[in-house]
């Protein structure tokens, strides 16, 4: 059990770690300050570094069992908070912690506390504080690292917060939580002109306004992403030539993010979005190039954890149901269940609480207690107590 010292203690721990965002690959002094809390709860084992910031701290019972990791995420995001009605702002321009991370990593040391004081029977607890979630390649790198094998669990489970829900209210449910998507950048190459000169050049400006209604027409699954057909196609950046009236444009740049119910969706709706560019740019004379960022794997609860984790809450009176999954929204914790039996669950901090990435976000403390008393409920369930 946590006591009031304790709230009152992570509380400021979170408010601290909000001040000081970093983000993803650059979460160096949030690592610190991890394994500097950790050091106090006297883990097992620590391991640094892990698929680049890492930080993992272990609690073995010493007696053979299952591997149960939990895990949270230690990156920021690259948003100037506005929050002027809290007193632990972001201290650092242009980052912010608007999606809950540090409230997620709060959690987690608070499970640390409890399984430090009460230690499992059997197996060990994994504490797994992954760096880069928000651009999809932290959970990849850490599972990767040669030094994950010596940790790699038989269980894993995650909780982020999801602003819509009612206050401590989790969603959650057997197959699809997030959805599978990544970020295409789509490269266009002709040729600058002099602006009064157009005919000379050639310019993408026709290939773009084309290009970008028609990537928005390969979305359909009106469903949302419960049909497995689901997809969406979001432009979210275009740009063409330089921002200036003297030349007509010979390039230009359109990112656009796609987004399915399945990681094999994805795949084909990807070959979909390159073929339509290279028609288009083919039509036009134009080169054409792709870059894909942020790809996120589909995020898959599997059956046994998820009854694992529905029998945890309900032991501890905390209410759940499918309402709002799965969601639109992308989250690597997918990856770990590629080795593990996994579960997301999706915390609610009140239906109209401020929505992730949006610059008024900030996490609800009151919610750590019931994060962390999931997790400790689900490792008393797997491992026992001592």
């Amino acid at each position: 059990m946590l006591t009031n010292s304790d709230l009152v203690e992570l509380t400021e721990f979170r408010r601290a770690l909000h001040r000081h965002p970093e983000v993803s690959g650059e979460e160096v002094e949030t690592a610190k300050t991890i394994v500097h809390a950790l050091k106090a709860l006297s883990p097992t084992r620590i391991l640094t570094g892990l698929g680049g910031h890492g930080v993992a701290a272990v609690f073995d019972s010493g007696t053979a069992g299952p591997t149960v990791l939990f895990r949270a995420e230690l990156d920021a995001l690259p948003i100037e908070e506005r929050n002027s009605d809290i007193a632990w702002l972001s201290e650092v321009a242009g980052k912010s912690h608007v999606c809950g991370h540090d409230g997620h990593m709060t959690m987690l040391l608070a499970l640390g506390r409890m399984i430090a004081r009460k230690p499992v029977a059997t197996g060990r607890v994994v504490l797994m504080f992954q760096p880069a979630e928000e651009d999809g390649s932290g959970a990849k790198a850490v599972v990767s690292d040669p030094a994950f094998d010596a940790i790699k669990p038989d269980w894993a489970f995650a909780i982020h917060n999801e602003p819509g829900s009612p206050f401590g209210f989790v969603s959650t449910r057997v197959g699809l939580i997030n959805c599978a998507s990544m970020g295409l950048k789509v490269k266009l190459s002709g040729k600058t002109a002099h602006a009064a000169d157009p005919q000379d050049g050639v310019s993408p400006a026709l290939a773009v306004a084309r290009l970008i209604p028609a990537l928005d027409d390969l979305g359909h699954g009106d469903g949302g992403p419960r049909n497995d057909d689901f997809r969406l196609v979001t432009v979210t950046h275009a740009t063409i030539g330089e921002p200036t009236f003297g030349i007509a444009p010979g390039a230009a740049e359109v990112f656009a993010t796609l987004r399915t119910a399945g990681d094999a969706g994805l795949e084909s709706l990807e070959t979909a979005a390159r073929d339509l560019a290279s028609t288009i740019a083919a039509d036009y004379g134009l080169g054409v190039s792709f870059e894909v960022h942020d790809h996120f794997a589909a995020s898959i609860n599997d059956a046994d954890a998820y009854a694992v984790a529905t029998k945890a809450m309900e032991a501890i009176g905390v209410p759940f149901g499918e309402e709002n999954v799965p969601m639109r929204a992308s989250e690597d914790f997918g990856v770990f269940g590629w080795g593990a039996k996994a579960a997301m669950l999706c915390l609610g901090p009140g239906e109209d609480h401020a929505a992730l990435h949006n610059p008024d976000y900030d996490f609800p403390d009151d919610l750590i207690p019931i994060g962390s008393g999931i997790f400790d409920r689900i490792a008393r369930d797997l491992l026992g107590t001592a």
